[in-house]
């Protein structure tokens, strides 16, 4: 079942209880009705998975066993790509940071927020602005005048947004430069940039060349990722994509007591060296949180940042971005 805090005594924590049992009930009955519309072929569901993550996760917990329906996966170097999969009706869902879907959302992508986590405590060495070996920058201030790369509307650049700020500096006080992680690890690797904003698993891969982080992300924000769907998955598949997100958020419990289990089976799908795959899941301890109104408070911020650098054209609702299946589940499955 999905996560669910507090004291489950008494007439209140029955209550939650059979309400999360009726979800679950459901949202089940919704996936074999697809089923059986469909004839004998179970349903699919396509889920993207960022350098591995989603998917070792669930292939290493053993959470897809049973599923009455099969999954699709496709793997993508970073959540522009993945998003841009999404809002193409290529994937159903995926996982990605909350600033990178603010970006696409505000740039018109078709796609909805349908479950939150976050990572608690907060992750020193996940997100951060890393130089070079021998690098003379001691402190974020010196970035002033300096070569940055990061991924457009990525959480490293909107890391790198929180940084210049903190630090007295403007975007225009810097030269960002917009490349794909692998892209900007040669232009790192190779001098051509003083300086790269990015995140899991780039930031450890880094650190073991020799690289130093300048500015860490967890002492400007708390960060957030979002389980994201398309419009389309949402108003089709919203069973099975509510016992994804359940089967999801027990993986994740999982992986807080079996990190070297994870680690290992990280490590074959990504290729990753194992002790980068560990430092991966032990700097990323993620948990289910709701979609309420102090998550959606902290958007606005997001937001405001990419605005103010001038990053985003679109303007829409940010009320409209979510649709928390699981509470939902019960009154959307087929």
């Amino acid at each position: 079942m999905s996560i669910v805090s507090g004291d489950r005594r008494g007439h209140s924590g029955l209550s939650v209880w059979l309400i999360g049992l009726a979800v679950v009930l459901v949202a089940a009955l919704g996936i074999w009705a697809l089923a059986a519309r469909g004839g004998s072929s179970r349903p699919v569901l396509a889920v993207g998975s960022q350098r591995g993550g989603t998917k070792a996760l669930m292939l290493a917990s053993g959470a897809l066993d049973g599923a009455p329906y099969r999954v699709e996966w496709s793997e993508f170097p970073a959540a522009q790509n993945l998003l841009e999969a999404i809002g193409a009706g290529a994937v159903d869902l995926g996982m990605a940071s909350d600033a990178p879907f603010q970006f696409a959302y505000q740039n018109g992508q078709p796609i909805k927020a349908v479950a939150a986590l976050s990572a608690r405590p907060r992750p020193h060495g996940s997100l951060a602005v890393l130089v070079p070996r021998g690098s003379p920058l001691r402190r974020a201030a010196d970035l002033r005048g300096k070569r940055i790369a990061t991924g457009q509307g990525s959480i490293g650049h909107y890391t790198l947004l929180r940084v210049l700020e903190a630090n007295g500096l403007k975007p225009d006080d810097v030269k960002i430069v917009f490349l794909s992680p692998s892209d900007a690890k040669a232009a790192f690797d190779s001098g051509a940039v003083d300086a790269w904003s990015t995140w899991q698993p780039y930031v450890p891969t880094a650190l073991a060349t020799g690289a130093r982080i300048l500015a860490d992300g967890a002492d400007y924000f708390d960060s957030y990722a979002f389980d994201i769907a398309s419009d389309r998955a949402v108003q089709d598949k919203p069973a099975l994509l509510a016992d994804f997100l359940r089967r999801e958020a027990d993986a994740y419990l999982w992986a807080k007591t079996h990190p070297r289990d994870y680690a290992k089976v990280l490590s074959r799908e990504t290729g990753l060296p194992e002790p980068i795959a560990l430092y991966f899941i032990e700097h990323q301890a993620m948990v289910r949180v709701p979609i309420d109104a102090t998550l959606q408070a902290g958007q606005k911020d997001v937001v405001a940042h990419f605005r103010s650098a001038g990053a985003l054209r679109g303007n829409r609702p940010l009320e409209q971005a979510y649709h928390p299946l699981l509470a939902g589940a019960a009154s959307k499955a087929p």
